[in-house]
């Protein structure tokens, strides 16, 4: 089946996209602009599609050079033959023809989702950077922020591994997300690409005249014993590291709603709010506008993109620093996957979390990262990407 992109909220609900009719890929100058373009001659169309982390050069005066194994394009959008709204095991058609093609697809669909016989997969990560390097970068960064120079920086760092062959894509990505359980995660089979995503975040919502950004800022992990599992919950409520951090990036989303929203209607409606997961606690907070008439996608890309919990503050000062520090190019990750409705409401997650395959190549990347304040400890943030690459491995490796 050409293009596959499943959104699945993991509360008994989400939506399927196959098939392609017409598509948009690019990269480089302009891109943003070819979208537009694009939206306008499918506006009454379901439209699927990707962001990029590096549309940030078409968005911003700035460019990537490091290297890049995926070579994911800066955007791609596509009109789906088919968008199929799923609730529990019913499923209502939102485009597209109904015939026994459709309804052999979507019954192996379901059987995949539900049949918990995964195949065992196994894979070897290697670090892109060395610890010894990765320490000497956060060290150089909070030289940085010491000097004003910024307030917090997002520094990633890439896992990959080479020669891979992915047999059955939907049983990894159902393997994966029997898991993490993620409330924005999503499956992405397009011609070169494999994506398996296990977000817990969401980029921006637009509901009629309501726009919205969840940044999440603070991770706190699950425990088996409920006592201790409070207690972890207790200590990110109450971490000032977290919430100083998290309040950073919502001064940032307000700043970017700002140039695109009605006066007076910017308002953050949740500030540092802890939310559980299956596998962790997260700190989220809610910003929300009215757009002014007539704001396009574009308009609110242009003003938001690249979302700032993968950036940090200030935004452009921030992407440079991390241009100049990392050692890959991040492509999808820390970029978004959502869709277009034909009246014009939209919602896009945040690519974190999640394994990126080209196909082609056969070339796996898994990329971490956390936020870098005046406060971090280099030793202890090496660690947490350890541990967020280790859960993502263990899950593919467990039987």
């Amino acid at each position: 089946m050409e293009n596959i992109c499943y959104l699945n909220s993991n509360d008994g609900t989400g939506i399927l996209a196959f098939g392609i009719e017409t598509e948009i890929k690019t990269t480089g100058i302009n891109s943003v602009e070819k979208l537009q373009s694009f939206l306008n001659e499918n506006k009454d169309s379901y439209v699927f599609g990707c962001l990029s982390y590096d549309l940030k050069n078409d968005v911003e005066n700035l460019n990537s050079s490091n290297f890049d194994g995926l070579e994911f394009p800066d955007l791609y959008f596509w009109k789906p033959k088919n968008v199929v709204q799923l609730q529990k095991e019913n499923f209502s058609f939102l485009q597209g023809e109904k015939n026994s093609e459709i309804f052999d697809f979507l019954n192996y669909f379901l059987e995949e989702e539900t049949d918990a016989n995964f195949h065992k997969f196994e894979v070897q990560f290697q670090a892109r950077t060395s610890k010894e390097k990765y320490l000497q970068n956060v060290n150089n960064l909070k030289e940085y922020i010491q000097r004003g120079d910024i307030y917090e920086v997002n520094y990633c760092q890439e896992f990959f591994a080479e020669n891979v062959e992915i047999k059955y894509p939907l049983d990894t990505y159902f393997k994966l997300n029997n898991i993490s359980k993620a409330p924005f995660s999503s499956f992405l089979q397009l011609e070169d690409y494999l994506v398996f995503c296990g977000s817990p975040e969401r980029y921006i919502q637009k509901k009629e005249n309501k726009l919205i950004s969840q940044p999440i800022k603070g991770t706190a992990a699950r425990n088996e014993d409920l006592k201790i599992d409070a207690q972890n919950k207790l200590a990110l409520e109450n971490s000032s590291k977290e919430r100083s951090e998290n309040v950073m990036i919502v001064d940032l989303v307000r700043n970017d709603f700002s140039k695109i929203a009605q006066k007076g209607s910017v308002n953050v409606e949740e500030l540092c709010k802890v939310y559980s997961f299956a596998t962790v606690h997260q700190m989220i907070s809610t910003i929300a506008c009215e757009p002014k008439d007539s704001t396009s996608f574009t308009d609110i890309i242009r003003a938001t993109f690249p979302m700032g919990s993968m950036t940090g503050a200030p935004k452009v000062s921030a992407m440079e620093l991390i241009e100049k520090h990392e050692d890959f190019k991040r492509g999808l990750y820390s970029g978004s996957i959502g869709y277009i409705s034909p009246n014009g409401d939209f919602d896009f997650n945040v690519v974190i979390r999640s394994l990126i395959y080209n196909r082609k190549t056969n070339y796996l990347s898994c990329a971490v990262g956390g936020a870098i304040t005046i406060q971090s400890d280099p030793e202890a943030e090496f660690e947490e990407c350890q541990i967020k690459v280790k859960k993502i491995m263990d899950g593919l490796h467990d039987e």
